[in-house]
């Protein structure tokens, strides 16, 4: 078995990477703003964008060990804990465009306000919190394996890497 993740793998993580942090900074200030026709559309090709690359980067990611790279086999519970965390982060992740899918269905469909667009929009931003909590217990994690020179971070990480013995160089 390989101890480090693919190119594709590495790419995918940090080109998602990217791609999420574009979602995050370009996010609208308010929802009047999707009456621009074009932004609209913008707003659903790239949710559809973003979905897309998320259920593919799952369809691919998941074929490898959870702790590829790891030079002691993690135990079970461990493991159980890390994969929860991965799939929680896969559910939020295709959350987050799809209920900004819904919302700009329903605003497409001139419901712009009221309790059905406020719950969406409430949900939506749920999903993005929700994401923020995710990740940062995925960078903890990272961090902690790393300062542990556990070797799970050479696998995927492309800098600052472990020696092949004991703790960070």
């Amino acid at each position: 078995m390989s101890s480090s993740h693919t190119p594709l793998a590495k790419t995918l993580h940090w080109g998602f990477v990217g791609l999420y942090a574009y979602g995050m900074f370009k996010q609208l200030d308010d929802l009047s703003q999707l009456e621009d026709a074009a932004l609209l559309q913008f707003e659903v090709l790239f949710a559809s964008v973003f979905l897309l690359i998320v259920v593919l980067r799952y369809l691919y990611m998941r074929r490898f060990e959870t702790f590829l790279g790891a030079r002691e086999p993690a135990a079970p519970g461990h493991k159980r804990l890390a994969r929860a965390v991965h799939l929680s982060m896969y559910l939020c992740l295709a959350s987050l465009p799809l209920s900004g899918l819904l919302i700009a269905g329903l605003y497409a469909n001139g419901v712009k306000e009221g309790l059905l667009q406020g719950a969406v929009v409430e949900l939506h931003e749920f999903f993005a919190s929700l994401s923020y909590l995710l990740i940062g217990i995925h960078v903890a994690a990272a961090l902690l394996s790393r300062l542990h020179g556990e070797g799970v971070w050479s696998s995927m990480v492309p800098v600052f890497k472990e020696r092949e013995r004991g703790g960070p160089r």
